[in-house]
């Protein structure tokens, strides 16, 4: 290889492209949680592409351009597709679609094939997460998600929720199907608003929140999201029970909306190159009004011979593409910034907009996340700014524009008091530097803390409090009923009954939901009490330690710090929360009311220990455990089931077909056990 300065520098950026696109794709597949817009990942993804194109001695098979970007999750069974859940190739501009357009004509021209009859299908690229249904005998017998386009999970359960997927067909058909599922606008906004209000982390966009809501282990969670699909694709088996033989792709689609699916919609069938450029513009001109999510057009050959014809990549059809569409970007006053206290204390700067609309809605608010970000932006109040949605969903300011300043323009500063109640702001930094970072407001006594606070000990991952939303949380502070959340359980009939638009038996649900919540268990109490840097995951390794909540107020943060995956920052903050009067009160209160504070006693009638401090990784098949069953014996005897081997790991549990994970632990040097090794741990 040529080792000058300038491929030196070149195979840097490709190697670096190549981790970013990684990281970013599990973010985005595997945790539902990207921290880039997709349009700046499908740049990296093409400035990828094309140096390796431009350098194949750099071109590498275990590239992400060669690999569909998710993974089969740990929590699932695995799956494999009897037909390959491959991607599309992206294109970016008019000119790049034409180029495949052509591409296609003339390869296709070269078999004998007249122009006049190679038509295209344009129609919207719904942002969901890609799912195959399988049937036999007309009954649903298989839902999958794509993974990795070979392998996927089963999240059958999940899928028999969503109103669009027929359980049973009219005909008694083998057949495999691909859709997308997703999550309408107006669903997904109310989602959001209910987290903003509990201030609770939004959902970047729809996509995420389907993928989310489909991948849960509780399929009633999933059927409570309101998910629908779209089926885009036949993949194989019969579509009629006589066995005839489909020729094109119009002709399967009609048949799937036949069968009772919610099927995709064909914007445009031609044979002509400019009338596939404009039903592509036609679609992104309406965009904004249709009620679900699209980030892009889709392009392919209608013919299912003629798809054959042209092939296969590697990981991407040859007869396919996806256009894909910029954020839309506008500009508008910002006319003042506003500041919200949420529920662990931190300010957030709102931005007040002069009124705009933007992806098919009117944006008059944008979050600023911090004084940082302000700072390295450059905003100021009166300011002109661009603006566009965060996934086409959140509304962000991501520029000023200097030059239309006409001198009247302010910088922002934070307030030095509390806007909720007067109490004096600091600054919560690591290295201590004022004017950087978060600034909290410190009094646990804050309204606007108690308000959200009490949100979230109510919501689904904490207490799960069925039918104590906002209002009613504000009505009971308002009237003086709670000052923390242990005073739920102090409520009595005449209390709930007595406020607006409720009655006896919203107040009869109501209590039988409090009551309920007391059978949570201590991991969800831990993580209902809301404090920093603990959430979900972090709550149940601390309560698989140290089994209940009582025995935190003599924990060290050294101890904590001892947990994997607990770092020093959750540690400390977990010891300075229980080091708090009030943390003894609430909890005194609490343990008073009947609330569950500790993990249940194990079957031999004590408290189990055995696997404390350690964490297992469990891969391939076990004899006789599933792998939940194996999880939930680790996690009732103190320890940890993780998805991946680190440093950390303690074992692995390793059965038939063990993959990669056994591969790394073997690197490591990490200890592997067989089912009957871990029997006889558990024994023993």
């Amino acid at each position: 290889m040529n080792n000058t300065p300038d491929m030196q520098e070149i195979l840097s950026r490709v190697e670096y492209l190549r981790r970013e696109i990684r990281r970013n794709a599990d973010l985005y597949y595997n945790n539902d949680a990207p921290e880039i817009s997709d349009f700046e990942y499908d740049a990296m993804f093409e400035e990828l592409k094309q140096l390796e194109a431009k350098y194949p001695e750099l071109d590498s098979p275990a590239s992400p351009t060669h690999i569909v970007g998710g993974k089969a999750s740990e929590k699932f069974d695995k799956v494999t597709h009897p037909v390959k859940m491959g991607s599309l190739s992206d294109v970016f501009s008019e000119e790049e679609l034409l180029a495949f357009v052509d591409r296609c004509r003339n390869t296709l021209i070269e078999t004998g094939v007249e122009a006049k009859d190679i038509i295209f299908s344009v129609e919207p690229k719904i942002d969901g997460l890609s799912v195959s249904l399988t049937y036999k005998d007309g009954n649903l017998v298989l839902g999958a998600t794509r993974g990795d386009g070979t392998v996927g999970e089963n999240v059958t359960e999940n899928v028999m929720t969503i109103s669009g997927i027929p359980h049973h067909l009219a005909d008694r058909l083998d057949l495999t199907v691909r859709g997308e599922v997703y999550m309408p606008r107006e669903v997904f906004e109310k989602l959001n608003e209910s987290k903003l209000e509990s201030g609770e982390k939004l959902f970047a966009n729809p996509r995420n929140a389907a993928a989310g809501s489909l991948r849960r282990l509780d399929a009633r969670e999933t059927a409570a999201a309101h998910l629908d699909i779209f089926v885009f694709n036949y993949q194989e088996g019969s579509l009629w029970e006589d066995g005839h033989e489909p020729e094109d792709h119009a002709e399967t689609i009609g048949r799937i909306g036949e069968l009772g699916f919610h099927s995709i919609n064909i914007a445009c069938l031609t044979s002509d190159r400019d009338e596939v450029v404009r039903a592509v513009r036609e679609i992104g001109e309406r965009r904004s009004s249709l009620p679900y999510d699209i980030d892009g057009a889709v392009v392919k050959i209608n013919s299912l011979a003629q798809r054959r014809v042209l092939g296969e990549n590697p990981s991407t059809p040859k007869w396919a593409a996806a256009f894909k569409y910029p954020p839309e970007k506008k500009e508008t006053k910002l006319i003042t910034i506003e500041t919200n206290v949420g529920r662990t204390g931190v300010l957030t700067p709102l931005a007040i907009l002069e009124p705009v609309t933007l992806a098919g809605t009117t944006v008059s608010r944008a979050t600023l996340h911090n004084i940082d970000i302000i700072r390295e932006r450059d905003i100021r109040i009166g300011d002109t700014v661009i603006v566009q949605k965060a996934g086409d969903i959140i509304p962000e300011i991501i520029a000023s524009v200097p030059s239309k300043r006409n001198g009247s323009e302010t910088p922002f500063e934070f307030p030095e008091n509390c806007p909720s109640c007067g109490e004096h702001l600091v600054w919560d930094t690591d290295d201590g530097e004022e004017g950087t970072g978060a600034l909290r407001c410190q009094n646990p006594a804050c309204p606007a803390q108690l308000e959200r606070g009490i949100i979230h000990f109510a919501s689904r991952g904490a207490m799960n409090i069925d039918g104590l939303g906002p209002s009613l949380v504000r009505l009971l502070i308002d009237e003086g009923h709670i000052k923390d959340a242990a005073d739920l359980y102090s409520l009595k009939k005449e209390d709930i009954s007595a406020l607006p638009r409720m009655g006896d038996k919203s107040a009869d649900n109501l209590l039988a939901a409090l009551e309920a919540s007391k059978s949570r268990g201590a991991a969800h109490l831990l993580y209902a009490l809301g404090i920093r840097h603990t959430g979900e995951a972090a709550s149940e390794a601390v309560m698989a330690r140290f089994r209940s909540i009582e025995k935190l107020f003599d924990v060290t943060s050294e101890e904590l710090s001892d947990i994997p995956d607990i770092g020093e920052v959750t540690a400390r903050t977990i010891t300075e929360f229980f080091a708090l009067p009030e943390t003894k009160i609430i909890v005194d209160k609490l343990i008073a009311a009947g609330v569950e504070t500790k993990l249940p006693e194990s079957e031999d009638g004590g408290t189990s220990e055995k696997f404390a401090g350690m964490t297992f990784v469990l891969t391939g098949t076990l004899p006789s455990l599933t792998r939940g069953e194996a999880s939930e014996i680790i996690k009732k005897n103190g320890g940890k089931a993780s998805g991946s081997v680190s440093k950390k790991t303690t074992y692995v549990l390793a059965g038939e077909d063990a993959g990669s994970k056994l591969t790394k632990a073997n690197e490591l040097g990490i200890p592997v056990i067989s089912e009957e090794d871990f029997m006889k741990m558990l024994e023993g």
